[in-house]
């Protein structure tokens, strides 16, 4: 069977990816954002051969996007406490526009690793790595200061927020690759190796944090609940 995908052209794919069978589970990324899992793939002239759980397909190599590993997962990041970074400028600016203190930590985490003069290949900067005109646009003066970046940040990640109807996934999709990328992927998260494993971090850290602090509530309450009379 063929598979063929209808969007316009994204990025093109080097050749020598493709020049020997693959030698485990990987995701073809199609222009339409579709993902095919593959066990392995052959380039034949301007065809890729796909070997897939459910057979075999063949698909335009002008249709690939990206080849991506299986994921590997990173270790999580230390859930927030009273001793973690800049614990107090988190929870501030969390109360300060209604977004979660744990949701903003695990972005600080993945985005700088709590460093706050950290600065990316992109220029973005500080604890939230923030670009330069977004931060103006911010009103932040010092972008590292972490006062200053964490205020910021959080902000742009409540208006991204509002502006997806509180889909987390499409807010981080746009606080990691714009928000004119999800536009023009129809408001999809965009077929970017580095968005969707961004995004497949925080959920993955956030997700247990949650976790963890709803079954220590759910502990506390049944530890304090009070033990009926004796009749």
């Amino acid at each position: 069977m063929r598979l063929r995908a209808l969007l316009p052209a994204a990025l093109a794919l080097p050749l020598l990816l493709a020049a020997a069978p693959s030698t485990r589970a990987e995701y073809i990324v199609l222009r339409s954002g579709a993902r095919l899992s593959v066990t392995g793939y052959q380039l034949h002239g301007d065809t890729y051969r796909l070997q897939m759980s459910g057979g075999t397909a063949e698909i335009p190599a002008g249709e690939v996007v990206s080849i991506e590993p299986e994921e590997v997962f990173e270790p999580l990041p230390a859930p927030l406490s009273d001793t973690s970074p800049f614990q107090k400028l988190i929870r501030a600016a969390a109360a300060r526009y209604s977004v979660d203190a744990d949701l903003i930590h695990c972005i600080i985490a993945a985005e700088s690793n709590f460093n706050p003069h950290a600065v990316s290949p992109k220029n973005a900067r500080g604890l939230m790595q923030l670009l330069p005109q977004t931060a103006v646009h911010l009103g932040v003066r010092n972008i590292f200061d972490p006062a200053e970046n964490i205020d910021g940040g959080t902000r742009y990640l409540r208006d991204l927020l509002g502006k997806y109807n509180n889909n987390l996934n499409l807010a981080l999709a746009a606080y990691n690759a714009g928000p004119q990328k999800v536009e023009r992927f129809g408001r999809r998260v965009p077929p970017y190796a580095e968005t969707r494993n961004y995004i497949q971090s925080i959920n993955r850290a956030y997700s247990k944090f949650k976790s963890d602090r709803t079954a220590q509530i759910t502990q506390s309450v049944s530890v304090l609940a009070p033990i009926p009379a004796a009749r």
